[in-house]
């Protein structure tokens, strides 16, 4: 189960990277209902080079274990992500079509991964 979660999380952010290299502006305005200045796409891009790099550097090995630091590292940015995007839409007065089925993700992603790591624990 750990290791569908991972490959899952792996390689949606690498994908959400990539379209943050390549078409920022679509995605920043699909997650958050904005236009993207010229700053902005550079920091998209500069936020999409580290999802890139995350998803890459958690990638599950053939045996990855609940008490990796890749594992620990995709939980704590999918459970912090959560609680970001749900603070756009409840206070941000932003959001667009996916802001809140990216959060309910994020926020399931983490549950997951914290349900696996608790029964590995056990």
């Amino acid at each position: 189960m750990l290791q569908k979660v991972m490959y899952f999380a792996s390689v949606a952010e690498f994908g959400t990277g990539v379209a943050l290299m390549v078409v920022p502006h679509l995605v920043v305005a699909l997650l958050l209902g904005a236009e993207v200045s010229a700053v902005g796409i550079s920091i998209s891009r500069c936020f999409g080079i580290g999802l890139i790099a995350l998803g890459l550097a958690c990638w599950p090995g053939a045996s990855v274990q609940a008490s990796s630091p890749a594992v620990r590292a995709m939980l704590v940015y999918n459970a912090l992500t959560a609680v970001f995007l749900a603070y756009l839409g409840f206070f941000g007065k932003t959001g667009a079509l996916l802001l809140w089925p990216v959060a309910v993700l994020h926020a399931a992603v983490a549950l997951l991964l914290v349900s696996t790591w608790r029964s590995a624990r056990g």
